[in-house]
């Protein structure tokens, strides 16, 4: 069963910090690219993080330098720790292959940072 889980979001202030989790099960996921992928309210969903199998990672401009993502393939799960966070990183924020064909898309979790 292909399945996405996101958590670790939550309220933060500008300058914070948070790690976001997301637990992933389904073989198209187990030996592809991952991503992390935001949409804000009115706004388009857009990739911000992907990391390969082997750990190779890429970045959005608008997060590189503050946002990692890594990877535990043992656990099935990526991560996105989010530092120096922003207002305009409020969005909610889902995972997914980093490329199609994409699974079916989880609930998300939402990430507000107040000014």
């Amino acid at each position: 069963q292909v399945q996405l889980v996101e958590s670790g979001g939550g309220l933060v202030q500008a300058g914070g910090s948070l790690r976001l989790a997301c637990a992933f099960s389904g073989s198209i996921f187990k030996l592809g690219a991952m991503g992390w992928y935001r949409q804000a309210p009115g706004k388009q969903r857009e990739r911000v993080a992907a990391i390969a199998s082997g750990g190779s990672t890429n970045y959005a401009d608008s997060v590189k330098g503050r946002f990692t993502i890594s990877r535990d393939n043992a656990k099935n799960t990526v991560y996105l720790q989010m530092n120096s966070l922003k207002p305009e990183d409020t969005a909610v924020y889902y995972c997914n292959a980093a490329t199609p064909p994409f699974g079916p898309w989880g609930q998300g979790t939402q990430v507000t940072v107040s000014s």
